[in-house]
């Protein structure tokens, strides 16, 4: 039986080696964007990731953090950031780590890999710190009297905690499960489907508390407005080697292994 995609396996969704061909073109046309488009997306996209930390921070206030469940439902609340970033459009640093797949087939240069990544991580950190404001702003750490603020410098502290080792390593596990998910949304036809796949990548780094330096952009600099204790260098400590990791993940665990399976002639 064939479905009406002309799919036989009724599977309404691309090929793993569609998918590679798919992220690659992706890749050569995310280098191509002037400065203005990268820069807004990339803010965007940081606006994006932080909104989802927000609700997050809500979701764990009053929660037992070492709950299963709960940290799982903390996942699924904290996917409305890459839903974001996927379905409504925009430009996250972790995520363009896939990227490599089109350096590496020699459809772009290092230079344009580079500017790339640059320019959306600073964007991103950018957006970040809008949403970080505009909370203060609005009294978000004020809500439930004053506990989702608590929480908010609590997740803050817990991360200034990390050795550079553990949050290099945890880098490379999140950005694998990231990737993952941007990858499997492409491999979706439908908005719905889409959505399906981001959640559960997402939410699985979540619950196993992985560390994303775009989430950290947020969540780091939230927490010491809420009263965590620490400063620039303590947020340098963490996002250093979390952003390293990311990479290495990202580019190395799924752009890599993809490129090789998928791509290389």
């Amino acid at each position: 039986m064939t479905n009406e995609s002309g799919n036989p396996t009724g599977l309404d969704a691309y090929k793993p080696s569609e998918i590679a061909k798919l992220i690659e073109q992706a890749g050569v046309a995310k280098t191509q964007l002037t400065f203005v488009q990268l820069f807004s997306l990339g803010v965007l996209a940081g606006a994006f990731i932080a909104l989802g930390a927000m609700v997050y921070t809500v979701v764990m206030t009053g929660a037992d953090a070492g709950f299963g469940p709960v940290r799982m439902l903390g996942g699924v609340a904290f996917s409305l950031g890459l839903i974001l970033v996927v379905v409504g459009g925009a430009e996250l640093f972790t995520g363009n780590a896939l990227i490599v797949m089109a350096l590496i087939d020699k459809r772009i240069g290092a230079g344009s890999l580079l500017k790339n990544w640059i320019v959306v991580y600073f964007a991103n950190f950018f957006g970040a710190l809008l949403i970080v404001g505009i909370a203060v702003a609005a009294g978000s750490f004020e809500l439930m009297g004053g506990a989702a603020g608590v929480t908010a410098a609590n997740i803050a502290s817990a991360k200034f905690l990390l050795t550079p080792m553990e949050a290099f390593a945890r880098g490379v596990l999140c950005n694998i499960l990231v990737c993952l998910a941007v990858w499997l949304s492409f491999g979706a036809r439908t908005v719905a489907g889409k959505i399906l796949a981001i959640i559960w990548p997402i939410s699985a780094f979540v619950a196993l508390g992985f560390e994303h330096s775009v989430a950290n952009m947020y969540l780091l600099p939230a927490g010491l407005a809420a009263g965590a204790e620490g400063g620039i260098s303590e947020i340098i400590h963490n996002l250093a080697p979390v952003t390293v990791g990311n990479i290495v993940g990202g580019a190395g665990g799924v752009a890599l292994s993809y490129w090789a399976i998928y791509v290389r002639r």
